[in-house]
Parts: C-alpha cells; sequence; structure tokens
C-alpha cells in the first residue's frame, strides 16, 4: 500500500498507544521544551483464515498522540500527531476569526428551519401590542404616541454628538504611540505598557467626568459612558497587540544577530547549509513513509502466513527534531518547512532527495534547524517563529509593521469587533440591499423600543411608592425583557451586521443561542461574544500568561473587572454608587457552581428555566433598587 495504515480487508486489528512527556519552565512570552514528548503504538493483527497474530510496536519520537481512521476502502489509517521538540512557544491566540453569519441571518440554513416561525410570530405580537397601545392612546388624548421619553433623548443632542466624535477622534493617538513602539523609540515592556493603561485611565476618567458635568439625562450619560467603554476596549487591544509585535520584532533582530554570530562560528551560512543539509538526509535517507508515518500492508504474506510489513517508516527522532504540521498536499523537503500555520519546527521521514545548496530566507531557516549544533540549530527555529508570528494566517498574509497606517486604523475602528488582528477574513463584495435592511430595522427597532418605554416603563415609576415593591416588580418585568430583547436584536443584529456588510467583514457569529443556556457561565459566553473574545484574550489569558494566575484567579478576577464596570456604568447613569449590580454579576460565580450541580445536567430544561428566571427577575429589581433606595 501507498498510504499510511494498516489494510484490513482481510485481518483484524486493534492498536493501543502510550504517551511520556516531559513538561517545560514557560514565561509570559515563550519558552524552551527540554525533551520531545514520545508516543508507542502497539498494534495486534490477526488473519480471518488464520489463527496466528502479529504484535508490532513502533515508538515515536516527537509525537504527543496518535490520530487513527477507517477510511473508505475499509484500511485503517493510523498517523502520529507530530510534537514540538525545541521550539519557541508563542502566546497561543484564544479566538480565530473566521467566515460565519449570524443566528437570526435569513442566509443562516440553522435558522431558516428552526427558529422562522416564532422569529415571525414574535415581531407581529410585538406589533400589535403597539396598534393597541397606539388606539388606546389616541382615544384618552388625541395623540397615539406620547413624547415625553422623545424629548429626553433628544435633550442636548448636537452637544452630545460633538463630545462623542471628540472622544473617537482622540482615538487616533494610539497610531503614533504604535509607531514609537516600532522605530524603537520606547519599549513595550514594560515603560510602554505602563504608559498605555496610564493614557486609557485619562480617557475612561474624562468621558465620565464629561458627563456629569453636562448633567445629562440617563440616556445621554449612558450612552457616551457605554461607546467610550467600546472604543476602550479597542484602543487597548491595538496597542497592546502590536505592542507585543513590536516587543517581538526587537527579539527577532537580536535572534537574528545572534544567529549570524553563530554561523560564521560554525563556518559560515553556506556551510552551516550544508552540514544540516547532510544531516537532513542521513534523517531521511532510508525513509519512504512521508511525515513519520507507519504502513502495514496486512495483506501480503510471508512463508509462514503471517502479515507482512511492507513498510515502516520511523525515524529516530531526538529533542532537537522540529517538526511542523502543514497540509497533506506540501513537500515535505526542508526548503517547504516554512510554508504553513504553525511554528517552524524539524520534520521526520520523507522520501524526497535533498539539495542543501542553494536555499534563501525561510528556506534557508529550514535547513539550519537541522544543524548538528544546538544553538545554531535553536537560534534558527526562533528566529523563523518570531518571524511567523509578525505574519498574518490569511490570504494577504500582512506582516508587521506594514499594518501601522492611519488607514488600517480606521478599517479597525469600523469592523465589529473588540480583537485586534494583522487581518480578518473578508466578503467579496457589500450586498446594498443587505446594508438597507439592517439600517432600515436598526431604525424600526428603536422605535419600538421607545415606545414600549413611553408607555409600559415611564408611567409605572419605581420612585413612586404608589404601588408595592412587588408589584412595581411585576408590572416592569414583562417590558424590560421585551426592551432587552429589542436592544439585543439592534446591537448585535442590526448595527453589528450593518458594519460587518459595509467592511466586508466575515466572521459575524456577534452572539450564540444564549436563549437556550441552561446555567450563566454559558450566558456569559453566548450572548455577547465580542466583549467575551476581549475579555478572554486581554484578561483572563493574559493573568495566567503573564502574571502565572490560576485559571480560577484569572476567571475571578475576569469577573471581578467587568463587574466594576458593569458598576460604573450605573453609578454615571442614575449618579448613584450602591453596588447592586456589582454584588449579582460577582453573584453568578455561586450560580455558575449551582448551574454545575448534576440536576441541571440531567434535566437542561430546569437548567434552562433557572436562567431566564434570573434574567427575568433581574432587571426590575436592579431598576427599583437604584432608583427608590
Amino acid at each position: 500500500m501507498s498510504i499510511d495504515g494498516l489494510d484490513t480487508n482481510n485481518a483484524s486489528t486493534s492498536t493501543s498507544t502510550s504517551n511520556s512527556s516531559v513538561s517545560g519552565r514557560s514565561t509570559p512570552d515563550s519558552a524552551i521544551d527540554a525533551q520531545a514528548p514520545t508516543t508507542t503504538i502497539t498494534t495486534t493483527t490477526s488473519l480471518v483464515n488464520n489463527s496466528k497474530q502479529q504484535v508490532t510496536s513502533i515508538t515515536h519520537h516527537g509525537a504527543k498522540s496518535v490520530s487513527s481512521h477507517i477510511n473508505k476502502d475499509g484500511t485503517l489509517s493510523i498517523k502520529p500527531v507530530p510534537a514540538k521538540g525545541r521550539s519557541i512557544r508563542t502566546k497561543t491566540r484564544v479566538h480565530k476569526f473566521e467566515p460565519r453569519i449570524s443566528q437570526f441571518d435569513r442566509d443562516n440554513r440553522n435558522y431558516q428551519v428552526n427558529a422562522t416561525g416564532f422569529f415571525t410570530l414574535f415581531w407581529i405580537m410585538v406589533f400589535v401590542g403597539l396598534v393597541r397601545t397606539g388606539l388606546h392612546n389616541y382615544e384618552e388624548s388625541g395623540l397615539p404616541w406620547g413624547s415625553t421619553f422623545a424629548r429626553l433623548i433628544s435633550a442636548d443632542a448636537l452637544m452630545l454628538a460633538v463630545s462623542d466624535g471628540v472622544m473617537v477622534g482622540s482615538t487616533f493617538l494610539c497610531v503614533p504611540f504604535v509607531k514609537m513602539l516600532n522605530r524603537g523609540w520606547i519599549r513595550y515592556w514594560w515603560f510602554g505598557a505602563f504608559i498605555q493603561h496610564v493614557l486609557q485611565t485619562l480617557f475612561l476618567g474624562v468621558a465620565v467626568r464629561w458627563t456629569f458635568h453636562r448633567e445629562w439625562p440617563w440616556v445621554q450619560s449612558g450612552f457616551l459612558t457605554l461607546h467610550t467603554l467600546t472604543m476602550l476596549m479597542k484602543v487597548h487591544s491595538y496597542c497592546s497587540t502590536n505592542g507585543e509585535m513590536s516587543d517581538k520584532r526587537h527579539r527577532l533582530r537580536a535572534a537574528e544577530a545572534e544567529l549570524e554570530s553563530e554561523l560564521e562560528r560554525v563556518g559560515g551560512r553556506a556551510q552551516a547549509e550544508t552540514v544540516a543539509g547532510v544531516v537532513w538526509e542521513g534523517q531521511n535517507g532510508g525513509g519512504g513513509g512521508g511525515e513519520g508515518t507507519t504502513e502495514i500492508d496486512a495483506g501480503k504474506k510471508d512463508k509462514d502466513g503471517s502479515a507482512k510489513t511492507s513498510a515502516l517508516s520511523t525515524s529516530d527522532v531526538t529533542s532537537r527534531d522540529f517538526v511542523k504540521p502543514s497540509s497533506p498536499s506540501s513537500s515535505s523537503s526542508p526548503g517547504n518547512l516554512g510554508a504553513g500555520g504553525g511554528g517552524l519546527r524539524r520534520r521526520r521521514g520523507s522520501s524526497q532527495a535533498l539539495d542543501p545548496r542553494g536555499y534563501e530566507g525561510e528556506s534557508s531557516l529550514s535547513v539550519l534547524t537541522w544543524h548538528p549544533d544546538d544553538k545554531v540549530a535553536s537560534l534558527a527555529a526562533e528566529v523563523a517563529e518570531l518571524k511567523e508570528a509578525l505574519v498574518s494566517t490569511g490570504v494577504a498574509k500582512v506582516q508587521y509593521p506594514q499594518n501601522v497606517t492611519w488607514a488600517n486604523f480606521v478599517d479597525y475602528l469600523l469592523v465589529p469587533t473588540l480583537v485586534y488582528e494583522l487581518e480578518y477574513p473578508r466578503t467579496d463584495r457589500i450586498r446594498p440591499v443587505y446594508v438597507m435592511e439592517k439600517a432600515a430595522a436598526t431604525f424600526g427597532t428603536f422605535s419600538l423600543l421607545v415606545l414600549i418605554v413611553e408607555h409600559y416603563i415611564l408611567p409605572y415609576n419605581p420612585s413612586v411608592h404608589e404601588h408595592s415593591f412587588l408589584m412595581t416588580a411585576l408590572d416592569l418585568a414583562i417590558p424590560f425583557m421585551v426592551n432587552y430583547l429589542l436592544i439585543f436584536y439592534i446591537i448585535f443584529e442590526c448595527i453589528a451586521n450593518f458594519f460587518a456588510e459595509v467592511t466586508r467583514f466575515s466572521d459575524r457569529e456577534f452572539y450564540s443561542d444564549w436563549w437556550n443556556s441552561v446555567s450563566f457561565d454559558e450566558f456569559s459566553r453566548r450572548w455577547n461574544v465580542p466583549v467575551h473574545t476581549f475579555l478572554l484574550r486581554h484578561v483572563y489569558s493574559t493573568t495566567i500568561a503573564t502574571y502565572h494566575f490560576s485559571k480560577f484567579q484569572a476567571a475571578f478576577t475576569t469577573f471581578l473587572l467587568s463587574a466594576a464596570v458593569h458598576e460604573l456604568v450605573m453609578a454615571v447613569v442614575t449618579q448613584k454608587i450602591r453596588f447592586y449590580l456589582f454584588i449579582m454579576q460577582m453573584a453568578q460565580l455561586p450560580l455558575i457552581m449551582i448551574g454545575r450541580h448534576p440536576i441541571f445536567k440531567q434535566h437542561p430544561a430546569l437548567g434552562n428555566l433557572f436562567f431566564w428566571l434570573g434574567l427575568l427577575s433581574g432587571f426590575p429589581l436592579l431598576a427599583i433598587g437604584y432608583i427608590r433606595y
């Protein structure tokens, strides 16, 4: 056979694996593995018409596990999953941008099959309710709709627009800051990071102070504060991501200089490439399996009738060997190791001959990773991985610092995400009809929201003690919940998709099916994906990688920061500090523990009921608490 695996047409097989690995010491930015892990595959092959069995044990050095599957032709493929040998581990991306559509998008097949009817019914019920409200109000006052809330939200509108424009314009100071980092005028760690956080604190503080100075109503104050927080998250991601890349670029230059010095020590680059090429040929001269795969043809028999091994290709790879994952169609010659998605590491098992002459650029680094000198090999791998960290993984292959431009920053501000990347997945074109549809849905849904506030929330003002606490909570529960759903729809389905279409941003999973959540931790992950992604990368993962927090400590810090920001918004809106929302946010931690009880796993509907009851009761309780007490 010419594929990796076992021919099971006339044989039965069983495979077991055992792994051993050595964990190394890690730092916030990188770490070096002390020894590559190994995987042992034990395969028992027994023929159907023969009682004899053949047991084959193969040890793969540099493999962390083994993957197997049965092919369409009945053959069983067994393939080791490569593991890093000596390589530089950079900070893992916690979110990958890829083309996706939102749950309620009309092009979503799952939505069309499962949710169309109820979605349509919801809007019909809202429309009928508002028509009924308009008719009753016309009979009583001669006007179909009230105008109290409309006058409230339009108060000092011009100054609000100017203030918001100044706030957004101030974010452009990030570009010269990043350019200074790129030119080496200041280093990001730790002086640059300190300046960044001081300026971000000042940015938020000025916006909050301005809302108090203008004495705006709660609508204007809340809008400017929330928009400032959104821009703050964008600014933080832009500066920290580019700052870390500037630090990697500085380390890259130092590593390249050290590598050149080491190459001179061993006789120059040309001689080093020749020696490394000879080592590669020595490792792979008897190969033929390709990438360390194992091939056993159980259809061929030897004289005694037992299954015969037609090809066993297992290279003895030491802890210096670097393995790079690649696509099946990629060449396994060392000159091609620089291509692909993972870090550049040594590769095993190739039947292709090597011409160790004439390598340039990435190909030269690929060859040098096979050099017998430990220092040269590790430096070549470090240089290659640092170069790879400064290039995007998308089709455009944007390379830092080519991204540090005014146009790139404007594009980032318009893209509906809070996490900066060198490159985002894009659609082929902009659909004008889709843009108009989302714009019309935004204004139409906002009109519904205004009418609900006017006729179903303002008349039941919690500050008035005419009704009891319980009756006020019951009166406000349904209107608040409907408005919550409408706000969610406006932000994540209408506005986010509008900007995604204008910028051709194709990863449109701004939310998941949070309404099916059976616990509050599921809800926190699903209902606001952009904020969740930001907190996951820049708070949770950063505290683990940089400050060596445990997972629990990182999760607690994330919830603490989120609760503090929510309380800040309520303090600006109500001009009171009561910590009601802060306590309810932190209460999600024990609620998450309760939601993980086996009874909720056995009965998901019970967990979903528990979640909805908490959400339904939370909004009116908060309103009454902050306004009345």
